[in-house]
């Protein structure tokens, strides 16, 4: 039997309910799901990436316990490709939220072909729910006050808040 292999990747600055949405359902279509949590330092992250991992993997353990796939979450930098060649996928997981989200994850797609010819994309569409939620909108929310508690996870959203209400240095 061939065990079809995925990657989730994502910076994940905060993880939220739209990110959990997407690996339990890519979850239900792989036998194995790596969620891989970019480094990326150039977004200038809220949380640094050891508790980004920390924060994504206690948040699917209980998704891989439901749908019996086994989740990893992986930290990684450099080309999404190159991760995926990696940790064995053959698929590269993407989330889309609205019609603006398609025109960059087409061309991405397009490149990581081009790049290997060997690893799919395959585009989940988000639930209606979850379409409007972005990590950057929850942290532009939480830190000028609002209530984000339905767009992430009980322990996230602590996390988050602690973040956003940390003393900032006077520039």
């Amino acid at each position: 039997m061939t065990r079809h292999v995925g990657v989730y990747p994502g910076t994940f600055d905060p993880v939220t309910n739209g990110h959990l949405d997407i690996i339990d359902r890519a979850a239900r279509i792989l036998d194995r799901l790596v969620v891989g949590v970019a480094m990326n330092a150039g977004k200038g992250p809220l949380l640094p990436l050891e508790e980004r991992v920390e924060l994504v993997k206690a948040e699917t353990d209980a998704i891989a316990a439901r749908t019996g796939t086994a989740v990893e979450v992986v930290p990684f930098e450099g080309l999404l490709i190159g991760f995926a060649r990696q940790v064995g996928a053959g698929t590269i997981i993407r989330g889309l939220r609205a019609v603006s989200d398609f025109d960059y994850e087409f061309q991405m797609a397009g490149m990581n072909h081009r790049l290997d010819p060997g690893v799919e994309t395959v585009f989940l569409m988000a639930s209606e729910t979850h379409q409007f939620i972005s990590s950057r909108f929850v942290k532009e929310i939480a830190r000028l006050g609002g209530d984000v508690a339905t767009f992430v996870p009980k322990l996230t959203l602590q996390r988050t808040l602690a973040r956003v209400r940390l003393p900032r240095a006077p520039e």
